[in-house]
């Protein structure tokens, strides 16, 4: 029981910035980044990447296999049909969602709510960014499998893109969790969709060297860099009903 399996969604195409997840960062790709932090956790019986059928996502194919982790190919635009698709040749009991442009991701928040998810009977879905205190691009949600496929049939249009995003509007549905840390770190922009954010996360990358920086260590180092949160302060998250 509780047999936890990740999957980072990874494909190369970006209205903003195509191609991020292969991008180089200290000799280890933006993808490898996420994967190495999601298997440092500890708390995943399978990692996954779910790539698209497109030939552009030949590469990523490629990548996973430089980084021996397993591969699965769905559609470019049903992303929540991907997952099952993962989850039906990867099976689990649940499911911890990652995305491939979180190059910065920490595994100590994944391990802690893997954690939560397993100390409390009866959770369907919990995610630390149903009431924000993580900076975007550090947060972390895991959905009980059968949630999941219960998702794919009842979940239409922007929700098959965000996969989970059914869950957590539809409360009176679901058990659902809103995992908050403190302190709120939630001015920070750690993830990357844009020019503006890989200049950051470079520049972090190029301070800290190839390794996994806790959060706490890499908010009080960026603190004091005034200048470097200013890079990515202005961009426009989309909303929701975006894909």
């Amino acid at each position: 029981m509780n047999r936890i399996v990740g999957v980072v969604q990874a494909r190369m195409g970006s209205s903003r910035l195509p191609g991020k997840v292969l991008r180089p960062l200290a000799g280890r790709s933006v993808l490898g980044r996420v994967v190495r932090a999601a298997r440092d956790s500890g708390v995943l019986a399978e990692l996954v990447v779910a790539t698209s059928t497109d030939g552009v996502d030949d590469a990523v194919v490629e990548e996973c296999r430089r980084l021996a982790v397993p591969c699965h190919r769905g559609s470019v635009d049903d992303v929540l049909g991907r997952f099952v698709g993962a989850v039906d040749r990867y099976p689990g009991d649940a499911v911890m969602r990652f995305t491939a442009d979180c190059p910065l991701l920490d595994p100590e928040i994944v391990t802690l709510v893997a954690r939560v998810y397993q100390a409390v009977p009866g959770l369907d879905y919990v995610s630390t960014s149903i009431a924000r205190t993580l900076p975007r691009g550090l947060d972390v949600e895991i959905i009980r499998a059968d949630v999941l496929r219960t998702l794919d049939r009842l979940a239409t249009d922007h929700h098959r893109v965000h996969v989970t995003s059914y869950a957590y509007t539809h409360p009176e549905l679901f058990r659902v969790l809103g995992l908050t840390l403190t302190p709120d770190r939630s001015d920070l922009r750690l993830t990357l969709d844009t020019e503006q954010d890989w200049a950051l996360v470079r520049a972090v990358v190029d301070h800290f060297g190839d390794v996994s920086v806790p959060l706490a260590k890499l908010a009080d180092w960026l603190t004091g860099q005034p200048a470097l949160r200013s890079l990515n302060a202005d961009v426009r998250q989309k909303r929701l009903e975006e894909s």
